[in-house]
């Protein structure tokens, strides 16, 4: 059959012309760029490629308007130009992989060039620049020589407007999953046995009784009055602690212990506002780095995240230990700061060598800037500090699964995993999916009866692990036996009605078996939870205000030192 149409056939006359005039203005845009070649301006995000989009704010946090937009290819000559819209906003969109620098200008005003950054293919990047006075960024820049103060300064917070994150949907999905997990890790150390907390409680029971006594006996007694708010407070009841603290802060009001105290209580029953009023009269007082790191939790909670993170950087400055790093790379993650994350928790490394969450909370910031190998690599060193913690190697595994190829150190880690705690169905899991991707052909078929063998111990060892039921359904559509597939795929759906994949591959294997109405089926139910869960997951990401930052000048990578 002759396949060989014209233009005018495939759109007809009236079209025809339209794409003439189409083809005219994509010449003259053409040559108005620069003959750079590696970036074309688009409207959209969208388009075919890579993309970086982002907004151009002065100091005050005020958008800027035809501002220009400067981006740089490294070992590619020219720069490409755009302007701010409307909004503040500029896109460049069709961008090959490569690496990038991006300032901004707008007279007398300019921002400083952020470091070099990896854009990897499809990747949707959003980066904002703050204008500044060109004295200030010189100040700047010569302070860095003499100094070892952040590479950054976070200006302002805007709505989620973009993810920032790299790659596909599902790795920007496990990005966000292993920072929440990292805020959460508690820093490893020695735990009391059951019979010394049964010592403590004991003895608290005896002290409770002896305060009351004396409280009953002098009801306008400070100390009376303090003591027994402080043992409710250890004791994490709040709710007994606030009177009996706001009592002892009305007869001495200059017992800053006592306002310490009181905002930690008024922080547990989450009255907020008041937590941080008496934080603020201890400050005055004392200024030290518990203080401000109360500080940065209370204005976190109270929807400031702004004041919280310069709090944090206060408490580090005040006492760089382990849990003022910590917390301050929380804060910058949380917020998608992603890079000035990488420098806090990198640093925090450097000076605390033997924290795991550390380095753990520092592979999450790695992989949120799409530096997999090197953050799969930080972990594998947080497994060896306490190789009997799970936590590094569920990090690891959540790595392994969404890494665009197999990482090195993943797999020997994973299988130490599994050797310790043959009884834990992730070690399974993981391990099984970790020697799944590092199949290099579909014949070798004793690592698929391994994959197999794992997978079902995990299914045993959990009858309710949904991922497990879903890879070994797929595993048995791959060996083209859908029966056994759609088995395991319905097993995982009863468990988890949400679970979208196995929707999808349900409806693949019906339509393998010719059962057409109900892959039909399947299919339908797949994208109804796959919109109502991207809608969650959007609302999730609107709630958290996204930090601006400043670069102030290139920096060596601190995740290395």
């Amino acid at each position: 059959m002759d396949r060989s149409y014209t233009v005018r056939d495939l759109f007809g006359i009236k079209n025809f012309y339209f794409l003439l005039v189409f083809i005219a203005i994509f010449i003259v845009l053409a040559s108005v760029s620069g003959g750079a070649g590696f970036a074309q301006q688009a409207s959209s995000p969208l388009s075919d490629g890579a993309s970086i989009q982002g907004a151009i704010v002065d100091a005050a946090g005020h958008l800027v308007v035809d501002a220009s937009v400067l981006l740089e290819q490294k070992d590619h000559p020219g720069v490409v130009e755009t302007k701010t819209n409307a909004n503040g906003v500029f896109v460049f969109s069709s961008l090959r992989a490569g690496t990038y620098r991006l300032s901004s200008k707008k007279a007398p005003l300019r921002s400083p060039t952020t470091e070099a950054f990896l854009l990897s293919e499809g990747d949707h990047k959003h980066i904002d620049l703050v204008l500044e006075a060109s004295e200030a960024i010189r100040a700047n820049s010569e302070a860095m020589q003499f100094t070892d103060q952040p590479n950054f300064t976070v200006a302002g917070v805007t709505d989620w407007t973009a993810a920032g994150g790299h790659g596909s949907d599902t790795r920007l999905r496990t990005s966000e999953d292993l920072a929440r997990e990292a805020l959460v890790l508690k820093p490893s150390g020695p735990v009391g046995s059951s019979s010394d907390s049964a010592g403590i409680a004991s003895t608290e029971n005896e002290s409770e009784s002896r305060l009351r006594v004396a409280l009953s006996k002098d009801p306008g007694s400070f100390e009376a009055n303090h003591q027994l708010g402080e043992l409710y407070l250890r004791e994490g009841r709040y709710s007994d602690a606030v009177p009996l603290l706001q009592t002892a802060a009305q007869i001495d009001p200059a017992s800053y212990d006592n306002e310490y105290d009181l905002a930690l209580a008024c922080k547990g029953v989450r009255d907020f506002s008041q937590a941080r009023d008496h934080v603020q009269k201890v400050l005055v007082h004392e200024d030290n780095a518990e203080v401000h790191h109360l500080l940065g939790e209370l204005d976190e909670e109270l929807g400031d995240p702004l004041a919280a993170v310069r709090e944090d950087e206060k408490a580090v400055s005040l006492d760089p230990s382990e849990r003022n790093y910590f917390e301050w790379g929380s804060e910058l993650l949380l917020h998608r700061a992603v890079q000035p994350a990488v420098e806090v928790f990198g640093k925090g490394a450097t000076a605390h060598p033997k924290s795991a969450r550390m380095l753990a909370a520092l592979g999450a910031a790695l992989f949120a800037n799409g530096l997999y190998d090197e953050a799969a690599q930080r972990v594998c060193d947080a497994s060896d500090l306490n190789p009997s913690d799970s936590a590094p190697y569920i990090f690891l595994g959540k790595i392994e699964m969404a890494a665009p190829s197999p990482v090195v150190c993943v797999e020997p880690k994973l299988a130490r995993f599994l050797q310790q705690q043959p009884g834990n169905a992730l070690a399974n899991y993981y391990y099984a999916m970790s020697i799944w991707k590092g199949q290099k052909s579909p014949e070798n078929t004793s690592g698929l009866q391994q994959v197999e063998t794992l997978l079902t111990k995990a299914v045993t060892i959990d009858p309710n692990f949904d991922d497990a039921y879903l890879q070994l359904g797929i595993l048995y559509s791959a060996e083209r036996d859908f029966e056994k597939a759609i088995g395991f795929y319905t097993k995982a759906i009863t468990i988890n009605p949400d679970l979208s994949a196995a929707h999808y591959r349900l409806g693949v294997a019906y339509e393998r078996m010719g059962e057409s109405a109900k892959a039909k089926q399947e299919f339908q139910l797949h994208d109804e939870i796959e919109k109502r869960q991207a809608a969650a997951v959007e609302r999730q990401r609107r709630e958290i205000k996204q930090f601006m930052v400043v670069l102030k000048v290139e920096p060596t990578n601190p995740s290395t030192n």
